[in-house]
């Protein structure tokens, strides 16, 4: 099938001219690179993910190389580490957050803090799997300062790498969490609120949204439905043949 560090690097230029080209014909900031160009089920590299996972890793050093001492949008002056992702490249569940917090800018790994041990929680306890067994992202990979919200300018220079990511992991499924990364993902207004518990799908892959654990910190009471949410996500997860 070709050489796949060169199919992989070629996704990542085609997403970011896509993006570049929304951006001269005056295409509102909120559209999302991720949507385009949308090869079947990610084509080739997917099917390579799958057929060679052991290759997975290899992706996704070149998606890293590719993203380099990133400076695309203003989060690369403000953080203090750049937090690529963390966990098992042939990873059959892939979870996706909104950004790194302080902790995670001083660690360089995502879900490190109270929320990351929340999320341990409820990968190990609800849907069966240790942490060491998933594949975790965000959808920006700096922290912004004071832990705002990113903006879509900034979801959208990331928006390429991470498709990047998804394509060399290529997970039988996702799990994304909290309002800011589902709304980045499908560009939509949205909140989590209604759109939790409900399957999309992203690139061809199952996608199930649901409240950020830094939320059930807060909100406690909303663990109940966070745990429905993952209970469906783990039968879905084993009916596609996910490993235990």
């Amino acid at each position: 099938m070709g050489d796949l560090a060169e199919e992989l690097a070629q996704l990542v230029g085609d997403l970011r001219s896509v993006m570049e080209d929304a951006a001269l014909r005056g295409v509102r900031e909120e559209v999302a690179p991720l949507q385009a160009p949308a090869p079947a089920d990610w084509s080739a590299i997917a099917q390579g993910a799958r057929d060679a996972p052991a290759l997975s890793s290899k992706r996704l050093q070149d998606v890293r190389a590719e993203l380099g001492d990133c400076r695309r949008c203003e989060l690369g002056s403000h953080r203090g580490t750049l937090v690529f992702g963390v966990g098992d490249p042939e990873a059959d569940l892939m979870v996706i957050g909104e950004g790194p917090g302080e902790e995670e800018d001083r660690r360089g790994e995502p879900f490190v803090g109270p929320a990351g041990q929340m999320l341990d929680k409820m990968l190990q306890h609800v849907i069966g799997l240790p942490r060491s067994a998933v594949y975790i992202t965000n959808v920006v990979k700096c922290r912004p300062p004071r832990n705002r919200n990113p903006s879509p300018r900034e979801t959208a220079a990331c928006a390429p790498f991470l498709a990047a990511q998804i394509a060399a992991v290529a997970p039988r499924v996702c799990l994304v969490l909290g309002s800011v990364a589902f709304k980045a993902l499908f560009q939509t207004d949205q909140g989590i609120t209604r759109a939790r518990g409900t399957w999309r799908e992203l690139q061809g892959i199952p996608v199930m949204s649901t409240f950020h654990p830094a939320y059930l910190l807060r909100e406690p009471k909303k663990k109940r439905e966070t745990f429905e949410d993952l209970k469906e996500l783990r039968t879905r997860y084993d009916a596609l043949g996910g490993r235990r």
